[in-house]
This record gives C-alpha cells, structure tokens and sequence, in this order.
C-alpha cells in the first residue's frame, strides 16, 4: 500500500461533525515529520466525499486556503454541513471538534 493509500485509509475513519489535522494523520502513520505529504496525498485524493478530505484541518484548526475541491468556502460549507461551526476567519475550535483517536 502506497502512503497516500494509507493516509486516505486514516481519513476515510474520520466521523462526521469531527476534523483531524495533517500532522495528527501523520503520527496515526508512524510518519510524525510528514504533515506535509499528507497535505500532497489529500490534494490528489481520488474520491472526494468518500475519502474526507474536508475534514482534515491544520494544527490550528485553520481550514486549508487552497482546498483542492473548491477553496475554503466550500471546505466550511462541507463541514457545517456536517454540523462543524466554521469561524469568519476559516478556523474551527479544534477543543471542540477533533477527532479523538489514540495516535501512537
């Protein structure tokens, strides 16, 4: 399995109304200095929706500027969609919403 396989076999487990960030998917991969790579793997996903990408914010719970599906408006109408409360400056409380998973 290719990493970007692997990191979209992590997202794929985030549930609704929760985000991860790119260096919490990075650690659950026994890969903590890739954050980046996970960002690359996420821009090329090859089925969004299904792999939720949307849901994957950065380590201040700030929503991605280029969102490779539509921008930051679309990533915050996807979230709030799904019941997260996007801020006006595209950040989201991550004390609130993250998804809690045992990262290694």
């Amino acid at each position: 399995m290719s990493f970007y396989d692997e990191v979209y076999s992590v997202v794929i487990k985030i549930p609704k109304g929760k985000v991860a960030t790119y260096g919490q998917i990075a650690r659950l991969l026994d890969s903590p200095r890739a954050s980046r790579a996970v960002g690359y793997a996420l821009h090329f996903n090859p089925s969004p929706i299904v792999i939720p990408c949307h849901r994957v914010v950065n380590r201040d719970g700030r929503l991605a500027p280029a969102f490779a599906f539509g921008g930051q408006e679309v990533q915050a109408k996807l979230l709030s969609d799904e019941g997260v409360t996007v801020n006006d400056d595209f950040t989201v409380d991550l004390s609130k919403y993250l998804w809690e998973v045992d990262v290694k």
